[in-house]
């Protein structure tokens, strides 16, 4: 059921750039967030906002939720939820002037800890007000985004393309149910786990903008970003979010306990000194594996190699808080409300 509510409190909101939308998935995380999500709508109309509250219904609904924002000339949509979340709602936002406002609410919220957000805390609920404030202190960023094809499929990501051992677990995994969502990250891994043994390895071609590589490879994930595995491990400690690549990681193998010491190697970063380990910066990625395998678009299931990965420069509008590392982005921001 979508709510709508008038919640301003100051005649500035009359203006349509001081109009927003706050969508809010229910079956998101491990908690139920709707109370504290009324105050954060009650906290943005304070200072001037007329927010709309909707709830999202099913799988893409928030897709449409933020189109329909769109459409009406909605300066600001907040989006609490997780990363699936803000996919929904960041693939109707690409190439408009509405603003995205990242609220974390979801199980892994990646993308958030990229931008330095606390993560969701039941003993303290209206850490979303914090949130909000960090928000309000920052300034509007225009970052790049990918865009993947694969004959049935056209969508943009903000993180993440991966295929091979995250592309296979994501498939085995989602969609979770609410009751696995509440054991949070740990419930994740534990289930990642339970899984990779089933893996090891594929055999991938992949063309990297000119350049062509073959090999068993365990994982081949395309990122946009600095952190992965919902933001608990970082792969590029010097990624840019606007900065027109992205970087493509391949790590060789067809052994499952591979994976595991990859992973200790990442926690230390030090998978970048790995001869086993290619990184290499790019615009567009092919992916072709045999047999077809599974990929998923910032930790949500997408569908089956091969696909096509594109770079599309600067072409979303995100609200930053301040909290963010000041070397996440090149190009300088600029104040949400001029």
């Amino acid at each position: 059921m979508t709510v709508s509510s008038s919640l301003s409190s100051s005649p500035l909101s009359t203006s349509p750039d001081r109009r927003a939308t706050l969508i809010f998935n229910p079956m998101a995380g491990y908690w139920e967030w709707r109370a504290v999500v009324e105050r954060v709508a009650a906290y943005w109309a304070d200072r001037g906002w007329e927010v709309r509250l909707a709830s999202t219904e099913y799988t893409g609904h928030a897709t449409k939720l933020a189109a329909a924002a769109v459409a009406e000339g909605h300066g600001l949509v907040l989006a609490a939820g997780g990363d699936g979340t803000l996919n929904e709602v960041a693939n109707s936002l690409v190439n408009t002037a509405t603003v995205l406002a990242p609220l974390p609410v979801g199980t892994g919220n990646s993308f958030t800890k990229e931008l330095g957000l606390p993560r969701p805390n039941v003993l303290h609920p209206d850490y979303l007000l914090d949130v909000s404030a960090a928000l309000v202190r920052g300034t509007v960023r225009a970052m790049d985004v990918g865009r993947v094809e694969d004959g049935n499929l056209s969508r943009h990501w903000l993180l993440w393309a991966g295929t091979g051992l995250d592309g296979f677990v994501v498939k085995q995994i989602e969609p979770r149910p609410r009751w696995f969502k509440r054991l949070g990250p740990a419930g994740y891994l534990a289930r990642a786990l339970f899984f990779l043994p089933q893996f090891n390895g594929v055999r991938a071609t992949v063309t990297v903008d000119d350049r062509r590589i073959e090999g068993q490879f365990l994982l081949a994930n395309i990122s946009n970003c600095r952190m992965w595995l919902g933001g608990e491990l970082r792969l590029n400690r010097r990624a840019v979010l606007d900065d027109g690549l992205f970087e493509l990681w391949l790590f060789r193998g067809n052994h499952w306990p591979r994976a595991l010491s990859y992973g200790l190697e990442i926690s230390r970063e030090d998978h970048v000194r790995n001869r086993d380990v290619t990184v290499l910066p790019c615009r567009r990625v092919h992916i072709t594996t045999e047999p077809r395998m599974a990929y998923h678009l910032d930790g949500e299931p997408a569908g089956d190699t091969p696909f096509t990965a594109t770079l599309c420069p600067r072409a979303l509008r995100i609200l930053v808080p301040d909290s963010a590392p000041p070397d996440l982005f090149a190009a300088p921001g600029e104040p949400l409300i001029p």
